[in-house]
Formats: C-alpha cells, sequence, structure tokens
C-alpha cells in the first residue's frame, strides 16, 4: 500500500500536466483559426474579391495576336484573251497571316457599370456570409463549450450521491456491529453505492464524449486532453427593445439587402442590352503569299487598320423584354423575402428573450429550493444516524436534492444558450 501510495504522488503531477486547461477564449479562436467551414467561406470571400474587376465586368480593351500559314499544291490552266495559255502542274502556293487586334466597348447602355456594382455586391455578400458562418461556428464552439459544464455539474451531483450512499452505508454498518440493522436496509445501501458509482462512470464518459465534440468543432486533435475549469455566467442585461432594434446588423438581413441590390443591378444589366452600343477596332496585319508559277509569284501586304461599330437591336421576339420582367418580379421576391425575414427575426428574438427572462426569474427561485433541499439532506443524515429517520427517508431526501440540482444546472445553461441566440441575433457575440 505505501509503494502504491508513493507511485501515485509521483505520477499525479505527469497525469495532471497532460490535461490541457482549456478556456472559452481559446477554443473559440482555435475554431476560428482551423474550421473548414470557415476556411471554405474565407476562399469563396477571396473568389468574389478577385473576381471583382472592371475586366470581368466587360469594361476594359481586349488584345488578341494570331498568327496562321497555310500552304496548297495546284494544278494552274489559264487561257487569256491574247490566244495565250498557261498549263502548269505541282505549283506550290504558301501564305502567311499574322496581326495585332485590339477592340474596346465605348458605351453599351451603361451594362458595364452595373455588372461592376452586382460584382462589388456579390462581394460584400461573401463577406457578409463570412461573418456569418465566423458567428455560426462561435454558436457551436458555446453552446458545446458550456454543456461540458453542465454535464460536470451532473457529475458533481452525482458524487454528492455517491457521498451520501457510501456515508449511509458506513452508519448502516455500525449500527450492523450492534445489531441495531436489518439485512434489508444492507442491502439497499449497499445497491445504493454500486448504482451511483455505475452513474459516476457514464456521466464521466458522456463528459469526455462531449470534449470530443469539442475538439471537432476546433479542428484540433482528438487525443488532446483537456480540462475545463469555469462557470455558467449569465449576462443579465439584455433588453428586449434594444435587440429588436438592432435586427438590421442580422448578418441574414445584411445578406438579404444585398440580394436585392444584386436583382436591381441584373434588372440594369439584361435593360442595357436594349440600348445602341458603340466598339471600337484597332489592329496591325500582315499577309504574305507566295507562289512557285503563275502570274503572280508573290503578294505582301501589312499595315494597321482601324474602324468603329454601331449596334442597336431591333427585335429579337421580345427575350429582353421578358427576361427584363423576369428580373423585376425577382426584385419584388427579394423584397418580400427580406420583409418576411424581418418578422421571422423579430419573433424569434421576441420567443428567446421571454424564454431568457423567464429563466432567469427561475434561476432565482430554484437556487433557494437547491440549497433547502440540500439543507434537509444533512438533517435528514443526522437523524438517520440517531435513529429517527429510516433508509426510505434519506432516499427521498437523496432524490428530492438531484431532481433540484439538476433542475437548476438545466436553467442556467437553457438561459446562457437563450442569451448567446440573442447576441448572435443582433451581432454582438462576444467572449
Amino acid at each position: 500500500m505505501k509503494t502504491f501510495i508513493l507511485y501515485t504522488a509521483l505520477l499525479f503531477p505527469v497525469l495532471a500536466n497532460a490535461q490541457q486547461i482549456l478556456t472559452l477564449k481559446n477554443a473559440i479562436d482555435s475554431a476560428l483559426k482551423n474550421n473548414f467551414d470557415i476556411q471554405i467561406a474565407k476562399n469563396n470571400t477571396e473568389i468574389s474579391k478577385v473576381s471583382n474587376t472592371y475586366g470581368m465586368a466587360g469594361g476594359l480593351p481586349a488584345l488578341n495576336a494570331g498568327v496562321s500559314g497555310n500552304g496548297s499544291i495546284s494544278n494552274i490552266d489559264q487561257k487569256y484573251s491574247s490566244g495565250t495559255e498557261t498549263n502548269l502542274s505541282g505549283v506550290n502556293e504558301n501564305s502567311l497571316n499574322a496581326g495585332i487586334t485590339a477592340s474596346m466597348t465605348l458605351f453599351n447602355g451603361f451594362k458595364i457599370t452595373a455588372t461592376k456594382e452586382r460584382l462589388n455586391c456579390l462581394q460584400k455578400e461573401s463577406e457578409i456570409l463570412l461573418n456569418q458562418q465566423i458567428q455560426n461556428t462561435m454558436v457551436a464552439v458555446m453552446a458545446k463549450y458550456y454543456d461540458i459544464i453542465r454535464q460536470e455539474s451532473y457529475l458533481k451531483i452525482i458524487q454528492n450521491s455517491l457521498d451520501v450512499s457510501n456515508k449511509k452505508q458506513e452508519i448502516i454498518n455500525e449500527k450492523n456491529k450492534v445489531g441495531m440493522a436489518n439485512a434489508v436496509d444492507l442491502l439497499q445501501a449497499q445497491t445504493d453505492v454500486y448504482t451511483a458509482e455505475q452513474s459516476v462512470k457514464l456521466q464521466a464518459l458522456v463528459i469526455e464524449q462531449d470534449k470530443a465534440d469539442l475538439l471537432l468543432l476546433m479542428s484540433a486533435k482528438t487525443n488532446v486532453l483537456i480540462s475545463i475549469e469555469d462557470s455558467i455566467a449569465i449576462d443579465h442585461s439584455l433588453q428586449l427593445d434594444s435587440i429588436i432594434s438592432y435586427l438590421d446588423r442580422n448578418p441574414q438581413y445584411l445578406s438579404a439587402e444585398q440580394e436585392i441590390k444584386i436583382d436591381e443591378q441584373i434588372v440594369k444589366e439584361i435593360s442595357a442590352q436594349r440600348f445602341p452600343s458603340i466598339k471600337i477596332n484597332t489592329a496591325y496585319d500582315f499577309v504574305q503569299t507566295n507562289n512557285s508559277a503563275g502570274s503572280l509569284l508573290m503578294n505582301q501586304n501589312y499595315g494597321p487598320s482601324e474602324g468603329v461599330k454601331l449596334q442597336k437591336p431591333i427585335f429579337n421576339g421580345n427575350i429582353y423584354k421578358t427576361q427584363k420582367d423576369v428580373a423585376k418580379l425577382n426584385v419584388n421576391n427579394s423584397k418580400l423575402q427580406k420583409e418576411s425575414l424581418l418578422y421571422t427575426l423579430s419573433t424569434n428574438a421576441t420567443k428567446t428573450y421571454l424564454s431568457y427572462s423567464t429563466t432567469l426569474q427561475q434561476i432565482n427561485s430554484q437556487q433557494k429550493n437547491y440549497e433547502l433541499t440540500k439543507k434537509l439532506v444533512d438533517v435528514v443524515m443526522k437523524n438517520f444516524q440517531l435513529n429517527q429517520a429510516t433508509i426510505l427517508d434519506v432516499k427521498a431526501a437523496q432524490t428530492s436534492f438531484e431532481n433540484t440540482a439538476y433542475f437548476l444546472v438545466n436553467l442556467q445553461y437553457a438561459a446562457k444558450i437563450a442569451e448567446i441566440e440573442l447576441k448572435q441575433l443582433v451581432y454582438k457575440l462576444g467572449y
């Protein structure tokens, strides 16, 4: 036994150091850095940023260079008015064409401007969606972090019950030594101890599984041992009026606003197709043709050229008009979706706040009830030791304490989750 105690004393610091104490800030920082969904959202934001250029909108010149060559073998039969005839076979002919062309749109009904503005809106929307994904990840990490604290509180309640059961068994064993205990009480006490020990092991397993889920959200190694030494602290300062007034900062609402702007720019792009378009073209060409026989042995042309192209659509089966009408309907749908979203956010905020405020009120009364049931267990245990209470009285007091303690922990967790959801609604989630 001495050897075992010495070995445990030497090993305990190593086991303690093997576990990393994890704070909420560390958990969120790790998730924001490594979470795969956030990395994908960042890449999508970068894609929209890279795509947001005047070149993608069609506002920059286009420059092309090309070279082509052709060769042929032909037979020549020619008769002239003077009576001269030419008959040749196997005549080689080759030609070389090279040139540089440039073109630029000067005007196309402001379609370029509308397209560039749509790209701006798409970039802003991608940034909003990135922020929304960050908020969602933070909420998931915080919910799991506080759930671990809740499960560890459950473990403390079960451990307390185990301590009471052990104390109860000790009292019955002492009574049994002097012949004052019956076999039923002894068996019941042993059963309560075994049941509590099993509950402790099962609850410890639940905690470890929750920790693995948290590490997954953090994109951390699941074999890392973590320890959380924290409590559930609730912010009591939230007010419904301020939450409702700040719903226009919600990422979903901001994204809905960008959708309206994007659809409005699409209407402008389609409308621009019915306007005249003006495009300038310029080129420098080089053409050379060589013949092995015939009246023209070599022909070479080179030099610059330029031109202006004006185009105006007259009729195309009302395609542009139909597309514009559909685009306007899409704008109306986006506006309706925005209004519907605001109603939904307001309703969710009201319901969540009612849950939040009601739970806070319950916590105060439940805290008093928890203290009373805890005192009740102490009093009943003393009476049980003095033969003034039965084992059933102890069991009833234990059950009352456990139910009250569980209810208190659940209320604290529910209030914290409601607080997190309310802050997420108004984009004020911090840690």
